[in-house]
């Protein structure tokens, strides 16, 4: 039983999760960043290559032309040199922050995006040789030693396709001029590199799900972890003081929703109002379906209306049946002689007929022993 409870079947709850993402530890896929990557680099310049060419041939050909001023005045080369630089970086500028937006939001897709300053907290766990020993010899291990192997046998047949069908164009480079081979050359290696990079998807699709399912099941709790998760939780005063509110809401909220079956609603009149149902056909006593105080009071009076149940002013039977009765139970034998006077009001007034005369409220007398003030004592 005890090997049962510490097995890691239960999934992990939200507070896991939540406190596995303030630690830094989310579900991150490492495949999918670098193919996105690959991809939107190889893109770029395969859509920038005529321009990108252009430009780098004009920069390079300045950068090796000096005029006699640069020869004469060899204090002049440094600055020549960084401004030849600066133009390179400028040239590279959009592929750089193409490729860094894409980094950035594929890295998100798997585990969002969460900054966690324990992360960057040392964990001396790390230096430990038996974890070292488990992470290079363990389940990640192995499936990164997969991975790399399906990545080297999807490029490889990829590269072996493109070399097959591009073998005629490669074969006519050698008779081309310089520069129309270079432009030859270019875009078959531009187009090349995008067909083996589009060719990392598929690990990469393959990776992302599995990080995701390896993720939870590491966060996998016992049932005993559950349990205790949830003690300590039940435990903390403001938990317990939400748990009870809401219960009250929830408990207010199937109590109103009643007060439409109801035949009469007993006030007192302002501050307690109990709403009973009776059933003519049965033998049963009444029930009571809501009751409340003050607010409560009033909202099951503004119910009552809302929904064209009768209201009855009886202020001392009223208070008998809130401090007598729970919601849902039927009212106590000691008050049937009066209730039952208040029911058959309202059952006829629902018979007058037009132009009849009004019937005769009656009082119902309640028993001494049933008798409370507003503060739920008996009144002697």
């Amino acid at each position: 039983m005890s090997e049962q409870s510490s097995e890691k079947t239960e999934q992990p709850t939200a507070r896991r999760l939540r406190k596995a993402r303030e630690e830094g530890d989310v579900a991150r896929s490492m495949e999918l960043p670098a193919a996105a990557v690959m991809i939107a680099a190889c893109a770029a310049i395969l859509f920038m290559g005529s321009w990108w060419v252009a430009t780098m041939s004009r920069q390079m050909t300045a950068g090796f032309s000096f005029d006699r001023k640069a020869l004469d005045t060899p204090s002049l080369l440094p600055a020549i040199f960084f401004h030849a630089v600066g133009e390179g970086l400028l040239i590279v500028l959009p592929v750089l922050l193409i490729t860094a937006v894409v980094a950035i939001a594929a890295s998100g897709v798997t585990g969002g995006f969460h900054f966690a300053a324990k992360s960057f907290m040392p964990n001396w766990q790390k230096l430990s040789p038996v974890s070292g020993f488990k992470r290079m010899f363990g389940t990640h291990a192995l499936v990164e030693l997969l991975k790399a192997i399906a990545k080297f046998a999807v490029v490889s047949v990829v590269l072996w396709a493109l070399v097959n069908k591009h073998m005629t164009e490669l074969l006519m480079l050698g008779g081309m001029g310089l520069e129309p081979a270079l432009g030859a050359a270019g875009r078959l290696i531009t187009e090349s590199a995008l067909w083996l990079t589009l060719s990392l998807v598929f690990i990469a699709l393959v990776d992302a799900p599995y990080q995701k399912w390896s993720y939870i099941k590491k966060l996998r709790m016992t049932k005993q972890e559950i349990k205790d998760e949830m003690k300590d939780m039940e435990g903390r005063p403001e938990v317990k003081q939400q748990i009870r509110r809401r219960q009250r809401e929830m408990s207010n909220a199937r109590m109103m929703s009643k007060i439409k079956d109801a035949d009469v609603v007993i006030t007192n009149p302002e501050h307690f109002a109990v709403a009973l149902a009776y059933d003519p056909t049965s033998d049963g006593a009444p029930i009571l379906l809501a009751k409340g105080a003050d607010h409560i009071a009033a909202r099951i009076r503004e119910e009552a209306r809302t929904h064209g149940v009768e209201m009855f002013s009886s202020p001392q039977l009223a208070r008998a049946l809130y401090f007598t009765t729970e919601v849902d139970h039927p009212i106590p034998e000691a008050l049937y002689h009066a209730v039952a006077p208040v029911i058959a009001y309202v059952f006829g007034l629902a018979n007058v007929r037009p132009g009849a005369p009004p019937m005769a409220k009656p009082d119902p007398q309640v028993p001494a022993s049933m008798r409370f003030d507003a503060n739920g004592q008996l009144v002697s």
